[in-house]
């Protein structure tokens, strides 16, 4: 999440088998133990939807507050998870900004968060793909990805200086445990006073939304 772009932008759970099939996957990449749990936690949630909202108060974020969030699984994969993150917003078309997907990718060296940003017709922002990689095995329930060199070069680039030392978190239980929760935070580490943190009852499926802008 970037403020560059904050402006623009179910079903219920079934079977996990007959949506995860990354769990026997021959072609994923391996994973430590802990970030094959998150994984298969993650995966877990497949074409679901979940209500949300803003749980951080950040003065900075004080235009996030009280907006109606939805998580939506939009696209799984055996290496791949699409969550569109839909923001209420009356200046968006439909009422709804859909201009962000979190994209969560197994890799040869782990796990890895990039950002999709969309404009209403499809094309892309000039800020998107912007994300890292995870530098420890995290938990079976929480992975931080630590900003990227892509990130950064395109962060300077772009005029967006605040954002070079971005850590993003994301959280989930999964989807038959009671009070499941999905949760994506981003904090930085020059500036501790920093957070930006949206949580999902990852319990509760709602009605999917429409696609994400360019999905």
């Amino acid at each position: 999440m970037t403020h560059r772009i904050r402006t623009r932008f179910a079903l219920p759970f079934i079977a996990i088998a007959a949506l995860t099939a990354c769990e026997t996957a021959p072609d994923a990449p391996a994973l430590p133990q802990s970030q094959e749990a998150f994984w298969q936690a993650l995966s877990s949630h497949c074409a679901n939807a979940y209500a949300g909202g803003l749980v951080s108060s950040d003065e900075r974020d004080a235009d996030w507050a009280g907006k109606r969030m939805v998580a939506h699984w939009a696209e799984c994969s055996d290496t791949r998870v699409a969550v569109a993150f839909h923001v209420e917003d009356a200046e968006a078309p439909g009422g709804w900004n859909r201009s962000r997907t979190w994209l969560i990718t197994r890799t040869a060296d782990g796990l890895r968060l990039k950002h999709d940003h969309r404009h209403y017709d499809g094309s892309e922002d000039a800020v998107t793909q912007y994300g890292g990689d995870t530098l420890s095995v995290g938990t079976p329930r929480v992975q931080d990805f630590p900003v990227d060199a892509y990130s950064i070069a395109m962060f300077e680039r772009e005029g967006l200086d605040l954002s070079l030392t971005n850590v993003w978190r994301v959280e989930v239980d999964p989807a038959d445990e009671t009070g499941a929760r999905f949760t994506y935070q981003l904090t930085r580490r020059n500036d501790p006073t920093r957070l930006f943190r949206v949580s999902f009852d990852a319990g509760t499926p709602v009605e999917a939304p429409p696609p994400a802008w360019g999905w």
